[in-house]
């Protein structure tokens, strides 16, 4: 499916959204020509969690940082920042004027942190120094802004939804190969649900997921519904959470912890995916979705697991209803504000080059997102092809208007607190779930 075509039209502003638009215009010739001769000083750069840890992120970025700096002189003040702070982080420095020369987002943020004006548009100059468009990924690049307007930011890593599964487990069981479609999906997560230990109590689950994550719960919320039919907002651009196709999504996925009984109440306490897939290396699930698994197994030393499509109602399934992720990633943006602004691009311009594409992606077991970088053996597995079909065929752009991320947080806390109230014994209903997006919606 081509996802660039359902880009729509920028919608006007909520109240909360507007709010963060504090007089920060961003500079619309783009930036002065950019000459590594001539920069020098220092920048700094706030880059999200992609590795195992922290300290992970740090000893991989580092080694790209160094080369910079050896090539231009300019010195990088690196600080990794938690997915879990890190919108926070990024929305007080909009406000506050006092942020970083370069910083990550998360792609889905991108519509809603350029209606705060306060990075520069990649065009003119600023664009022709990273080498310009039709270096990029068609798909991740449409992430970057509004239809329309030059985008804040632009592609640094792909990623893609998959399911993982524990070979082992599902060789142990007799399960030949994973489920296509949702029912199937079910069922086996149904049959490796199971008391391994003769104790009483359930010790292996069919699936794994973290039911405090926000973002992944908005994630799920968005595949389901599309997979159903189903959109969160309208064509008019207004939010539409409680449809009767979205609702059925959700339902389904907060009733594996449910009705269903393949996830374990224990799960709604997991903030971060890494968690999740963990319990999947660990033994204690099957089946997990996430997008770049490969560090938290790399780092158990873990090698029995596979990568499959996310299951649909339809194996055969087009179009919409054939979503099985969405165009997920991490963008990189350079503030208008900053006062090293040349540095600063030719900094992105060094992340986005051919070879620290490859070698940052292999080691965040992400995706390039320049077309140049694919031609390197690194990228030639069949999970990375896999994921490569995904991200091209199979994915959809977040919703692309200014109150994005609030919708993320309204959605995504809502089906946080479904999965609580699950863990804590509650019988949740389908009625329920439609309040609960009618609740979050309502927010808005």
């Amino acid at each position: 499916m081509n996802t660039s075509s359902r880009r729509r039209p920028l919608w006007m502003l909520t109240a909360p959204a507007a709010a963060l638009t504090l007089g920060l215009t961003a500079c619309g010739g783009g930036s002065d020509d950019v000459d590594t001769e001539d920069i020098s000083g220092s920048i700094t750069y706030w880059a999200s969690n992609q590795g195992t840890s922290i300290s992970n992120d740090e000893e991989i970025l580092q080694e790209s940082i160094d080369r910079f700096t050896e090539e231009t002189g300019v010195e990088v003040d690196l600080e990794v920042i938690p997915w879990s702070d890190l919108q926070n982080r990024i929305l007080t420095a909009i406000s506050s004027g006092d942020g970083p020369d370069v910083l990550n987002i998360g792609n889905t943020w991108a519509v809603s942190m350029q209606s705060s004006g306060a990075f520069i548009p990649w065009e003119g100059d600023a664009l022709e120094a990273v080498g310009g468009e039709d270096r990029f990924i068609e798909s991740s690049w449409a992430t970057g802004g509004a239809e329309g307007e030059a985008p804040t930011s632009i592609p640094l890593y792909g990623l893609s939804y998959s399911m993982y599964y524990n070979t082992e487990i599902f060789e142990e069981n007799g399960i030949d190969e994973p489920p296509a479609t949702w029912e199937e999906f079910v069922d086996v997560a149904e049959e490796l649900t199971q008391d391994t230990d003769g104790d009483g109590s359930t010790d292996q689950w069919g699936f794994t997921l973290a039911g405090s994550s926000i973002t992944n719960n908005a994630h799920a919320a968005f595949i389901r519904g599309l997979q159903h039919g189903g959109e969160l907002y309208t064509e008019d651009g207004d939010p539409d959470f409680a449809n009767d196709e979205v609702v059925a999504g959700v339902n389904e996925w907060v009733q594996l912890m449910g009705e269903n009984g393949v996830t374990s109440p224990s799960n709604a306490e997991l903030v971060e995916g890494s968690e999740s897939v963990a319990e999947v290396a660990d033994g204690n699930a099957a089946m997990v979705f996430d997008q770049a698994p490969g560090n938290t197994f790399k780092s158990r030393d873990f090698e029995n697991y596979e990568a499959a499509p996310m299951p649909m109602l339809d194996a055969d399934a087009t179009g919409l209803e054939g979503t099985q992720s969405h165009v997920a990633g991490i963008n990189i943006s350079v503030f208008d504000n900053s006062d090293n602004k040349d540095a600063a691009v030719a900094f992105v311009s060094h992340l986005t080059s051919d070879d620290e594409q490859i070698y940052l992606n292999e080691n965040f077991t992400a995706l390039p997102v320049v077309t140049a970088a694919y031609d390197d053996e690194a990228f030639q597995t069949d999970e990375i092809q896999l994921k490569q079909e995904i991200l091209e065929n199979h994915a959809e752009p977040m919703p692309l208007y200014p109150s994005e991320a609030q919708m993320e947080a309204a959605v995504g806390a809502a089906i946080q607190d479904l999965f609580a109230d699950i863990a804590q014994g509650s019988s949740v209903t389908e009625d329920d779930v439609r309040q609960a997006l009618e609740d979050a919606q309502s927010q808005m």
